[in-house]
């Protein structure tokens, strides 16, 4: 600790770094009764805290080293601080990212003079490429976060947040990708004031450390979810789990809707635009304080980054009012018959309807989908669906179900009459042409495809919703070829959100 204290405190991150606003959230702060704090590094140069580990790392290096050039493999934010450091030292500088990264990141860093080589569907493939270019031309790999320069240089954040808030605080929330950042800030953290609480925040679909620190050394996740693509890692480094197992005082979880929630609180109160992983240890302070595990005294969130694609932010607006709980939607089960629906608008009073799908399904029975904004939250929603019951209605909370936030809400009456041995899934298919040809292409002809949903939301990763008719006997095959495509994919066909709008046999 005292070795990683004296590379913090001598760290060179200043020569491109700023030292960022540690502001306070005045509208979040008066509405949970706790004075929350955001450390701004989305004001950094490349808008990401990235750029003060790959300047702390590129600007350790020998004479000879700086000579050979450096190399990396990103989507993002570390390839342009990687870019930016090397070109203020003179160094050449070798950029390896996904072929399916958005061209406003390619184009930044090529502006800020990195070659940029295009390799792979993802960070996986990227990374070995890199590896293979460093040792065929000499170059210097520059670990996005598993080195201890690196982990240093991310330190710096934490020194800074001391030097600005000097009375007490009660934790720092960080966002947890490979670890580095928040083993930089809990080491420096924990030596100066161990009073502190310092925890870790990863989304609930990339549980890296969680499963780290759990079996007690780095794991293989077999996928992680994308929307927080900035913190978006199978497996944490070496260093970076010895650390964060050692000094982090617990990780918490959140879900997508609750990222984009604080996403909408970070604008509120800033008007700045968080990217999803910027925004994650907002999100996981809000959580500690809605459990009441919230410590006593000002909490402090990382602000990590802002490189966020335009288009992305009307995913975000859709799901932010699920995240901060002002809106429900609803399956509800209404009588198919003259004057039913307005019977069903005056239980809910005059609260405002967000959208309302309907289709006929039947000659006794109507199944609706139905958004209603809420102004109490929780409870108020747990009211609606108590009324609705006690009148007769079969009601489903569909506020927490993917499949029908992503893909139902825009399909409402998809069914089709003598539709038998349907299997539907759910997948993740990279923004790369071939991507669903290769789909295709793996399937039987005599798999009919019965249903097919996509939805981009300004990422490199497309969502698709898929039907295929598989007789039973076939499953097993059929599996087989999914595992073998390599893209993250869930088996929705026991779904009801699927089996109350979607499927025939349901009905």
């Amino acid at each position: 600790m005292q070795d990683y204290v004296r590379r913090i405190l001598t760290s060179a991150v200043y020569d491109v770094a700023e030292q960022t606003a540690l502001d306070r959230m005045t509208l979040l702060s008066a509405r949970l009764g706790m004075d929350v704090l955001l450390k701004r590094e989305d004001l950094q140069p490349v808008f990401s805290f990235k750029l003060r580990g790959a300047h702390n790392k590129i600007a350790s290096l020998t004479p000879d080293e700086r000579a050979r050039g450096v190399i990396a493999a990103s989507a993002g934010n570390h390839a342009q601080g990687v870019a930016l450091s090397a070109a203020r030292l003179g160094i050449r500088a070798v950029i390896v990212m996904p072929t399916t990264t958005p061209s406003i990141k390619t184009r930044s860093v090529a502006r800020l003079g990195g070659e940029v080589v295009l390799f792979g569907d993802g960070f996986d493939a990227a990374r070995a490429h890199a590896g293979e270019l460093a040792q065929r031309d000499g170059l210097v790999f520059v670990h996005p976060f598993d080195d201890p320069d690196v982990i240093a240089g991310q330190g710096t954040i934490g020194m800074e947040i001391l030097r600005q808030h000097s009375g007490p605080i009660g934790a720092i929330y960080v966002p947890v990708g490979g670890g580095g950042l928040a083993a930089g800030i809990a080491t420096f953290v924990k030596a100066i004031r161990p009073d502190i609480k310092v925890f870790g925040v990863e989304p609930d679909d990339a549980q890296s450390m969680k499963a780290a620190i759990a079996a007690g050394a780095p794991v293989q996740l077999d996928q992680v979810g994308l929307f927080a693509d900035g913190v978006a890692v199978r497996r944490v480094g070496e260093e970076t789990f010895r650390l964060c197992n050692a000094l982090l005082d617990g990780i918490v979880t959140v879900t997508t809707d609750e990222i984009c929630a604080a996403i909408k609180d970070i604008f509120d109160d800033t008007r700045a635009i968080s990217e999803p992983a910027g925004a994650l240890s907002l999100a996981g302070l809000r959580r500690h304080v809605d459990d009441g595990l919230a410590p006593p005294g000002p909490l402090v969130a990382i602000n990590s980054g802002a490189n966020i694609n335009f288009d992305r932010l009307r995913h975000v607006a859709e799901r932010a009012e699920i995240g901060e709980r002002g809106e429900a939607l609803l399956a509800v089960t209404i009588p198919e018959r003259p004057g039913a629906y307005r019977a069903f608008i005056r239980l809910l009073g005059s609260r405002s309807i967000t959208e309302f799908n309907y289709r006929y399904a039947s000659r006794s029975a109507a199944r609706i989908f139905v958004g209603v904004k809420l102004t109490g939250g929780d409870a108020e929603k747990h009211e609606i669906i108590a009324l609705l019951s006690a009148t007769g209605h079969e009601v489903l909370d569909m506020s927490d179900n993917e499949l029908a936030k992503v893909h139902v809400r825009y399909m409402v009456g998809g069914r089709v009459a003598e539709l038998h041995d349907e299997v539907v899934y759910r997948f993740q298919f990279p923004e790369r042409p071939g991507a669903l040809l290769d789909f295709l292409d793996g399937l039987r002809n005599d798999w009919n495809i019965s249903m097919f949903h996509y939805r981009n939301h300004g990422a490199d990763y497309g969502r698709v919703l898929a039907g295929v008719q598989v007789p039973p006997q076939d499953r097993a095959a059929f599996l087989k070829i999914l595992d073998g495509l390599g893209y993250p994919y869930w088996d929705e066909t026991e779904n009801p959100a699927y089996q109350l709008f979607l499927d025939h046999d349901a009905a």
